[in-house]
């Protein structure tokens, strides 16, 4: 008797048949893009808003970096871990529908902002709601496509980073401009402007929440011939998760795992606050040191449970130097796009003097181009590559690392607007090449059963590193420097440390993946 396995779109394969990917496969990916697009405006459009927003509520360039970073990376890193592991063992449609319609409400109570305070606590929930996306689409996407098409179908989700980061520029200048132009003193409820667009932006997400909310739910596993399910209790082992990362409930779970681990919790807690007190001496900016160390401390007590609870999953994720390295020097990337997604506009309109609306033009046009083609050509040559070689994947990501460097330094050093869009545009292409590659690299590394969980580590790098920091460093050295130019020129520090880890990745990588079964075995 022949067994039969059933897929997203209600047909059968045998294990004769190789499983591939479908007319519906193919729609979700869209309704998936569709998805990123939303999170990104809701994300981005700060950064076309910052000018308005800083002179509003009487703010610093390092004040905007937090704003920009920390205040909406810290947490939706800190959530992706719990909401990672629901994805594995819940309705991943259901899960990512009810996160949209979180953060698109938070990004409309964006608009009432009246002060810094506020608006920090909008952006924090807009996090913690964007962060069941991509532990949700990821997963959905791995067991929609077979292995020779993930990334190739990752980096076609991952396209929706750039579309909706480009198009949130255009719409951020269109309505302020608009806006301002229609109320001079104030509309409605006293809004101005750049409230307005918080508000339009993020309502419509609540009517796309109901469209995914019909996407039909895959087996997990069948693309990789290995069925799997998930928890029978996945709320009460979120609820764990979840007390076991959010401070001071982490105490609690250290205590659970022993006195050794109680007293390893709190010595770490003591050296990442002190660390974390130091800098805000420093700096002067308790909002941003805060936030990264309340964040550091809540990983390195998840990272404890998870070793303690599941340690397979611990094994193949924290315990794997290819995966920490890949994930860490991808982190570096992504600090410098991010900075770039955030300042390349208020650097724009303040330094070269550029109306709001033609620099959101350009660089909304340029930046959603250049991210699409390099983040679709990225994930074609990391499939090819790793057609040819293991660590084929991590050449792509050491390109992402190198060839925006001369870019970075040329735009930011010219006063010629054209060339200044022209190498806005190579930097993003260039560094989009990476993500494709690198989230495919982080997926191969893990059992099916595990991809919730390892994309919310992934992206833990892509927070806590890029975002939490990319968008502050820039805003922070433009605050002691008084020149934003030396603040975007501080970027290019980063890529002697990424190219490092990622070339220790390339040559581990190929053994890891091969053994990711037996050692998960093992532990």
């Amino acid at each position: 008797m022949t067994s039969e396995a059933a897929t997203g779109d209600g047909t059968t394969t045998t294990p004769a048949e190789a499983p591939k990917a479908n007319g519906y496969s193919w729609y979700v990916l869209g309704v998936l893009v569709i998805v990123y697009i939303l999170n990104f405006i809701d994300r981005q459009i700060v950064s076309i808003l910052a000018v308005d927003i800083k002179r509003d509520l009487g703010l610093t360039d390092a004040d905007m970096g937090f704003l920009g970073g920390a205040a909406f990376g810290v947490f939706y890193a800190l959530f992706g871990i719990p909401l990672g592991r629901l994805a594995d063992n819940w309705s991943r449609t259901k899960l990512l529908a009810i996160g949209l319609a979180l953060w698109s409400s938070m990004t409309a109570l964006s608009g009432f902002a009246k002060n810094q305070l506020a608006l920090s606590l909008a952006r924090m929930g807009v996090g913690i709601g964007e962060a069941t996306a991509s532990p949700t689409a990821y997963s959905l996407i791995s067991d929609y496509f077979p292995k020779h098409q993930r990334a190739t179908a990752l980096a076609i989700y991952s396209s929706g980073l750039y579309i909706g980061g480009g198009v949130s520029l255009f719409i951020g200048a269109w309505i302020v401009e608009a806006w301002n132009a229609a109320y001079p003193g104030g509309g409605p409820m006293g809004l101005v402007g750049w409230q307005a667009a918080f508000l339009a932006v993020g309502l419509p997400g609540l009517l796309v929440a109901l469209w995914v909310a019909s996407l039909r739910e895959p087996q997990r596993g069948v693309m990789d011939g290995t069925p799997t399910h998930g928890s029978a209790t996945p709320f009460a082992d979120f609820v764990q998760d979840l007390s076991t990362i959010v401070p001071p409930f982490t105490l609690i779970g250290a205590w659970q795992r022993g006195p050794a681990a109680f007293v390893i919790n709190i010595a770490a807690a003591a050296i990442i606050g002190a660390i974390a007190y130091g800098m805000i001496l420093y700096t002067k900016n308790l909002p941003q040191w805060s936030a990264v160390g309340v964040g550091f401390y809540a990983v390195f007590s998840w990272a404890g449970t998870l070793r303690a609870r599941d340690p397979a999953t611990y094994r193949l994720i924290w315990g794997t130097p290819a995966f920490v390295c890949t994930t860490v020097g991808y982190g570096m990337v992504a600090l410098t796009a991010y900075a770039l997604a955030f300042w390349s506009a208020p650097y724009a309109e303040t330094v070269l003097g550029l109306p709001k609306k033609e620099l959101a033009f350009y660089l909304g046009a340029t930046g959603a181009l250049s991210g699409f083609l390099g983040v679709i050509i990225g994930g074609r040559m990391a499939d090819k590559l790793r057609a040819r070689n293991p660590a084929g994947r991590i050449l792509v990501i050491l390109f992402g690392v190198v060839a925006p460097v001369i870019p970075i330094w040329i735009g930011f050093t010219t006063e010629d607007a054209t060339m200044f869009y022209v190498m806005n545009f190579l930097a993003g292409l260039f560094g989009a090449t990476a993500l494709g590659a690198a989230a495919a690299t982080t997926q191969d590394l893990v059992l099916p059963s595990m991809r919730g969980t390892a994309t919310a580590a992934f992206f833990l790098g892509t927070t806590l590193i890029g975002l939490a920091f990319g968008p502050y460093m820039v805003g922070q050295i433009s605050t002691f420097t008084g020149d934003l130019r030396i603040g975007m020129l501080s970027l290019i520090a980063v890529a002697p440390i990424a190219f490092v880890l990622l070339l220790y990745s390339y040559r581990i990588v190929p053994a890891a993946e091969a053994t990711v079964a037996e050692r998960a075995a093992s532990a």
